[in-house]
């Protein structure tokens, strides 16, 4: 049967989701999970390639194996065998040509942002601590200029080769809560390398002045990745939400909520 999983996990241990030879990844420790407990040899696919030390809210895999345990129980089976970091949320039998990435429609991403000069040891590798105030409000007005289909070139960095730096972007949100924390949510139907963390990068140039927020247009129409703001670390990174239009067996997982 093919198997589909959500999961949750904190990415700083890991060199991302995809197998790595250098080092230990999300896709690699779930999958040893799963051929362990079943006695399969298997192939687990993902919904994105998220990097090192990225982290997952919401994250949806499958697989297909034999497998006599009782889906409602499989979770915490697997979770048996996981270490603390990565959770398996639920499991659900999916048609067969279900893939995780490829049906997927959109994803969310959040970035986390703290300004601060003062470290918090509770944010520590969940958001990117900021030494200098940052205008929310300024940031936000920077976001709209992202929304629509663009071409994301300016806001991207060199990786894996793709047809095409044309992406749609169908929200672009700014907020922040009592405590200072400022997040950063971006919602698209597909993503270029390190692209969320360079719109981050900028949207914080906006809020500290660097940039005036009609400076977006402007570096989205010059594709090139110099005029933008930098690549923020890792660490601030989630894939948050997800949705799957034509798959409702993922219901269950309330994976846009």
């Amino acid at each position: 049967m093919n198997i589909a999983l959500s999961l949750s996990y904190v990415g700083t241990q890991y060199h991302g989701w995809q197998v790595q030879k250098n080092g230990a990844s999300i896709q690699e420790t779930v999958t040893n999970a799963i051929n362990k407990l079943l006695g399969c040899d298997t192939y687990l696919s993902g919904v994105g390639r998220t990097d090192a030390g990225v982290h997952a809210r919401r994250y949806v895999a499958n697989f297909k194996a034999d497998c006599r345990i009782p889906l409602d129980r499989l979770p915490l089976a697997l979770g048996a065998q996981l270490p603390e970091d990565i959770a398996v949320n639920g499991a659900v039998q999916v048609p067969d040509d279900f893939d995780a990435r490829f049906d997927c429609t959109k994803k969310e991403y959040a970035y986390y942002v703290y300004p601060s000069k003062m470290r918090d040891p509770f944010l520590t590798d969940r958001a990117y601590r900021y030494s200098y105030p940052l205008d929310a409000e300024r940031m936000q007005r920077g976001a709209q200029f992202f929304v629509g289909k663009h071409d994301f070139n300016a806001v991207r960095s060199v990786g894996t080769p793709v047809k095409s730096t044309v992406r749609t972007i169908f929200w672009c949100e700014v907020d922040q809560n009592n405590d200072g924390l400022i997040r950063i949510r971006v919602c698209g139907d597909g993503f270029l390398y390190n692209m969320v963390r360079a719109i981050s990068g900028t949207l914080l140039y906006v809020g500290s002045g660097k940039f005036e927020p009609e400076d977006v247009v402007r570096i989205l129409e010059s594709c090139d990745r110099e005029e933008a703001g930098p690549t923020l670390p890792a660490c601030g990174l989630f894939m948050n939400r997800l949705w799957y239009d034509h798959t409702p067996e993922l219901d269950v997982f309330r994976l846009s909520e």
